[in-house]
């Protein structure tokens, strides 16, 4: 199995790759090494819920972790749930009743947009797991509403990807900027810029959680 293209949902192999990462950035970046030290093994789990996870990353765009977890609440309770609702549940409500939730417009609009696709057949997720990164970036930015940075939080976050480099992220790039101490928020070539400099690759996803955790903002 490429640990680095197929999601693992073993625990105890979860462990050793995580491990080996640690050791690996520990080794190559001296930034990292004492964040690693301090927060240990990353958490990361990946999971099946395919649908689950790009719902949380469409309600999370362009927000902190407080707020997309208190519009998640509230978008839940639309449907007296502690937890997402189906995608038929979702149809049943219109977009001006989705953003009782606080969410926009436009999201409202891409949530069920999403739903609708499901329901449809076309979109699907039985295949994903075979795909490279670029392919699965590819399929699910034709989605409406789906951008780059939530097909990298679902490669990460849902497909356990270890070798992902969320550079457009705004709380990678603030948490570059202040560990590494520069002088201005990093575009997302000077972040690729770093991660090469410091050997990420082929853990570029750790690097990436290990970053979220020093700002304690991490995403999950």
């Amino acid at each position: 199995m490429n640990f680095l293209t197929v999601s693992v949902y073993n625990s105890h192999i979860v462990s050793k790759i995580y491990r080996q990462a640690a050791d690996h950035l520990t080794t190559h970046d001296p930034v990292l090494a004492p964040i690693i030290a301090r927060f240990g093994l990353a958490t990361i789990r990946p999971h099946r819920n395919y649908y689950q996870e790009l719902v949380d990353s469409i309600i999370g765009q362009q927000l902190s972790v407080k707020a997309a977890h208190t519009i998640r609440e509230r978008f839940c309770a639309l449907f007296d749930s502690s937890g997402l609702p189906s995608v038929e549940a979702i149809l049943t409500k219109n977009v001006d009743e989705l953003r009782m939730a606080g969410l926009s417009r436009n999201k409202a609009t891409y949530v069920r947009d999403l739903a609708q696709h499901i329901v449809d057949g076309t979109v699907t997720f039985d295949h994903l797991e075979n795909m490279s990164n670029d392919e699965i970036i590819k399929e699910l930015t034709a989605v409406k509403g789906i951008g780059e940075w939530t097909a990298h939080m679902f490669l990460i976050f849902c497909l356990g990807r270890l070798d992902v480099l969320a550079h457009g992220d705004l709380g990678i790039r603030s948490g570059i900027q202040k560990l590494y101490q520069l002088d201005h928020l990093p575009a997302s070539q000077e972040v690729a810029s770093i991660c090469q400099q410091n050997h990420w690759h082929p853990y570029e996803s750790l690097a990436c959680w290990y970053i979220w955790r020093a700002l304690d903002n991490t995403p999950v």
